[in-house]
């Protein structure tokens, strides 16, 4: 009994965190990081233009780097912050801030994408983010409750946590992409990105006035009694107003999430069907999900039909959710032009994808293949110089060093003779090893072959 009380009293002392946080630092810290002026508005313009060409480019490198330098996340947490103490005041200045922010990055990106000269065919970056899911916002509500940990630590420097919740809940790029859609046109991508936006706001303030009132941030103060009363109303009034949408939003993700599951697993299992071929499919988030698919080919029969209506009520897909549209090429209703172009579009853009990944596969393959010893032609080469050498044995790896724990790459050369070679002869292999491989670092070892 005594060691499970043991126990019970470390998980406590391990796990609690009230020794750890400071609330007072972190409101302040908090405050003054949430105004968008001077250096801040140039920062955030110029990081929204760099994660731009990021998506243009479809680079996750460029993207994540803009990522880590913009300031996004400071109103976002005043808000959250303000919800939690029943701070009025710091909730319109939150507001304000999160406005401006918002107009700022929606401005550069907008600018940037109507002078850029780049067309992407397959903007597989952007696409990503018009449509979110229910994972954005775990991802959100968890970047959020890590970044306010981090924010509320004693003696922190609050770098690199932070920069990961920068990069993990992705504010910047659906900014990004709302600007793309506003200056090609494209009216859904604006509304999908801007709601990705909007998950990730909501959902990273409920984590931080979930901590702030868990922590017990000191609450605004209020000499009249009445504006008290009044304020704190306002406040659970707002976060009523945000936490039952998102709690709805959220279920309704769900439910749309698992949908989109079932059809992708209908399609694999369906693509193909007698002289029926999937060439399109549509999906609608309405009444827990709704898909048009559209076929081609032959004559689509009554069985077949039925047996891929029965494939989704088995995968869990309702048949008031399914649709079949029928386009058999070479009938007069048909235009058979317009839905072989659909076809060929699809296939093509299909087609680039693949290239593009084959592209990024070789160029790895050739950079491994360039740093690849020549072990035969560099022991035919070593016979020719040294007769007495019977072997030679090339390897990459490491020295590390057991006090300081670092490590320094380099290439053993292990020589086999059956006599001992002299300290010049070794050093004599060793420098024309360093030119002949191109590395600095060669290091030979003579090792006797037999006991004489």
């Amino acid at each position: 009994m005594s060691t499970f009380k043991s126990l019970t009293t470390l998980l406590k002392e391990t796990v609690n965190v009230s020794k750890h946080i400071d609330t007072k630092a972190a409101a302040k810290y908090i405050k003054g990081n949430m105004v968008f002026k001077g250096p801040n508005v140039w920062i955030l313009a110029i990081s929204v233009v760099i994660a731009s060409i990021g998506l243009n480019l479809n680079s996750i490198p460029v993207i994540i780097g803009a990522m880590l330098i913009s300031p996004l996340m400071g109103p976002i947490y005043a808000t959250g912050l303000a919800l939690g103490t029943n701070d009025t005041e710091l909730l319109r200045e939150a507001v304000k801030n999160f406005l401006i922010m918002v107009g700022i990055a929606l401005a550069a990106s907008v600018i940037y994408f109507l002078i850029t000269p780049l067309n992407l065919v397959n903007p597989t970056e952007i696409q990503a983010r018009t449509n979110p899911t229910i994972y954005d916002v775990g991802i959100a509500f968890a970047g959020g409750l890590i970044g306010i940990f981090e924010v509320c630590r004693k003696d922190n420097p609050r770098g690199t946590v932070l920069s990961g919740v920068a990069i993990a809940t992705a504010l910047m790029p659906p900014l990004c992409t709302a600007g793309y859609g506003l200056a090609n046109g494209i009216f859904s991508a604006f509304i999908g990105a801007m709601f990705l936006f909007c998950i990730n706001f909501v959902f990273i303030s409920l984590a931080t006035y979930t901590m702030v009132k868990y922590f017990g941030f000191q609450e605004a103060s209020y000499a009249d009694e009445a504006k008290a009363k009044r304020t704190k109303t306002v406040i659970s009034a707002v976060v009523f107003l945000i936490v039952v949408p998102s709690i709805w939003s959220a279920v309704n993700m769900i439910r749309y999430t698992n949908f989109e599951n079932k059809v992708n697993m209908f399609i694999e299992a369906n693509k193909a069907i007698d002289n029926v071929y999937i060439y399109d499919v549509h999906k609608e988030d309405k009444n827990g999900g709704f898909v048009t698919v559209h076929v081609t080919g032959g004559a689509l029969k009554a069985e077949t039909k039925e047996a891929m209506i029965n494939s989704a009520i088995s995968l869990g897909i309702g048949e008031n959710q399914i649709a079949i549209r029928e386009h058999v090429i070479g009938t007069e209703d048909d235009s058979s032009e317009k839905l072989m172009k659909g076809i060929y579009d699809r296939t093509d853009a299909e087609i680039n994808r693949k290239e593009m990944q084959i592209r990024e596969l070789e160029a790895q393959i050739s950079a491994i293949r360039s740093s690849e010893i020549p072990y035969v032609q560099i022991a035919k080469e070593v016979k020719a110089q040294y007769p007495d050498i019977t072997s030679i044995s090339l390897s990459e790896g490491a020295e590390v060093s057991v006090d300081s724990l670092g490590a320094q790459k380099h290439i053993v050369a292990i020589a086999g003779s059956k006599k001992a070679l002299t300290n010049e002869q070794i050093d004599k292999l060793s420098s024309w090893l360093k030119i002949r491989l191109n590395d600095t670092t060669v290091v030979v070892i003579n090792h006797r072959t037999n006991g004489k």
